[in-house]
């Protein structure tokens, strides 16, 4: 069953979309204030997160910023606030979707709908990439050297992923930053190189002398099939 986050805190929001969530066949979670929806998300691992975005004390982006940190949950922003400059703050954050107070309840189920629908469309193939010891399983999202599991924050895996879909191939850092931060990322190649530079930390013996992230000179990285 699907679970929402709702994350509000308007008391009287988030019990009447508790209850039509629960009339809609969906499972609800309800948080006043970010550090408990923080806690929740972290606990109860939500299928998607409603999040208002000012709230007092740490509001919307900040949660937003801080759930990216640690998960891929999908994020809807509720928000009075609907002008380009706030959807591209949030799309950059890693927002899935905007909703402008006031909104219909139905408005909202279809844009949850919607946004579930396309999570699952863009989902891991499946199957099981390797290159000399180190194993990348698409299907259950887990990265292996030898028997022992790797950590890796959600950026990392979606980096790995995305030259593990394409291993043995050049992979240019503009598609990188297109697959892995999303269309709306307004991001130079820095930040692919500083993640290519962490996720080498725990894949590569020898980080400096690296045997599966090459760097391809002028264009972007090959993750090396040995």
């Amino acid at each position: 069953m699907t679970t929402i986050l709702i994350i509000d805190d308007d008391a009287t929001l988030r019990r009447f979309l508790s209850d039509y969530f629960k009339q809609e066949g969906l499972t609800t979670l309800s948080a006043a204030n970010g550090p408990e929806g923080l806690r929740m998300a972290y606990q109860q691992h939500p299928d998607l997160v409603l999040l208002d975005v000012m709230m007092p004390g740490m509001d919307g982006w900040e949660v937003c910023a801080r759930l990216r940190e640690m998960s891929d949950v999908p994020i809807i922003f509720l928000t009075a606030k609907n002008t380009e400059a706030d959807k591209l703050r949030g799309f950059r954050l890693g927002v899935d979707d905007f909703v402008t107070k006031p909104f219909s309840f139905a408005e909202l189920g279809a844009r949850i709908q919607a946004v579930l629908h396309r999570v699952q469309a863009r989902g891991a193939p499946p199957g099981v990439v390797t290159c000399g010891d180190l194993t990348i399983d698409l299907a259950r999202r887990e990265v292996r050297r030898g028997e022992q599991p790797l950590a890796l924050t959600p950026t990392e895996y979606r980096l790995l992923e995305m030259l593990a879909r394409h291993i043995g191939e050049a992979v240019a850092e503009t598609d990188l930053i297109q697959e892995v931060w999303g269309s709306y990322r307004q991001e130079d190649t820095t930040a692919v190189r500083r993640y290519v530079w962490l996720l080498r930390q725990k894949i590569e013996d020898d980080p400096a002398q690296p045997r599966y992230l090459h760097t391809v000179r002028g264009y972007g990285y090959r993750l090396e099939s040995l």
